[in-house]
């Protein structure tokens, strides 16, 4: 079903999103300052492009071993960078595909994966694209570890 439902997110406008995303990518590269946020813009690209079985989740969560304040700190500093230079735009692109793939019946469950990257794309830095086998597994061994 998942594959189902990817190849319909590419045919539905998928496409374009991911292309924003490539595009964003790209320009981080160029721009020696974005360096730091290439890694965030590709990993996003990824969901952008498979959005189905596949879900972003932050790093301090997936290690929660490793958090560290300062690189906290640093992120969310590149995430207000991000969100000035890139996340605005990514995510309104998001928002309208979204909306066009809810206009279509079919691509209902399409539009919303399409919401909830729009929402990431605003504040990507620190998240990883991991299978949602994954994720579900780290939230459980981090709720377990929290509680015990």
């Amino acid at each position: 079903m998942r594959t189902v439902l990817n190849i319909l997110n590419f045919v539905l406008g998928g496409f374009a999103t991911t292309l924003g995303w490539l595009l964003a990518t790209a320009v981080s590269v160029v721009l020696i300052v974005t360096w730091p946020l290439t890694r965030s813009c590709w990993e996003i690209t990824k969901l952008s492009f498979v959005p189905f079985g596949n879900e972003a989740i932050h790093v301090d969560e997936l290690n929660p071993a490793e958090r560290n304040s300062v690189m906290n700190a640093g992120g969310t500093f590149l995430n207000i960078l991000w969100l000035v230079l890139f996340g605005w735009w990514l995510c309104l692109t998001h928002i309208f595909a979204g909306i066009a793939q809810c206009v279509t019946i079919i691509g209902i469950p399409v539009g919303i994966a399409n919401f909830k990257i729009a929402g990431i794309a605003l504040w990507p830095v620190g998240r990883r694209v991991v299978p949602v086998e994954v994720a579900r597994a780290a939230r459980e061994a981090n709720a377990r570890g929290r509680f015990q």
